[in-house]
């Protein structure tokens, strides 16, 4: 990890355990032996945060056939992740971190501009994590909207 607390490219992956919408415990070590992207956002069922997850979901197929699976994290409980999941008809893995301890360990909770303004919170990050549990690609304050094309053309997928 650098200095300013963020994931490069060949650092390990910080582990997680992390409920989904259903309250299912889910590891990070769950997916070892495959590629997975996480990716971290600030609310469920907000526009960005629904454009971003229905743009994975659009994608979800062509990123499987690479071999990559998708988890999102928020800091959402896992009551809202169940309306996300079932209003947008999420097909991945959308895991609640109340606490942010994982969104801090990945560098995606701390200090951002929000119209203007420093405060602190979410910032929305995406992390290719390698079959080894390095991290393979580590982008931060993402935008919701094309970020997928962009990720797909980053990793020539």
């Amino acid at each position: 990890m650098s200095a300013n607390g963020r994931l490069s490219v060949g650092d390990k992956a910080p582990a997680f355990t992390l409920p989904d919408s259903t309250g299912k415990p889910v590891s990070l070590s769950d997916y070892a032996g495959r590629k997975v992207i996480v990716y971290f956002y600030p609310a469920a069922m907000t526009p960005g945060c629904t454009k971003q997850a229905c743009d994975f979901r659009d994608n979800l197929a062509e990123l499987n056939d690479e071999g990559i699976d998708v988890i999102g994290v928020s800091p959402d409980k896992p009551e809202k992740l169940a309306k996300f999941v079932e209003r947008d008809q999420l097909t991945f893995p959308l895991l609640s971190d109340p606490e942010k301890e994982v969104l801090a360990a990945w560098g995606a909770f701390g200090e951002k501009k929000l119209y203007g303004k420093i405060v602190n919170g979410v910032i929305r990050s995406t992390f290719l994590v390698n079959e080894d549990g390095t991290i393979g690609a580590a982008q931060y304050n993402v935008r919701a909207t094309g970020h997928v094309a962009k990720l797909r053309r980053d990793l020539s997928i």
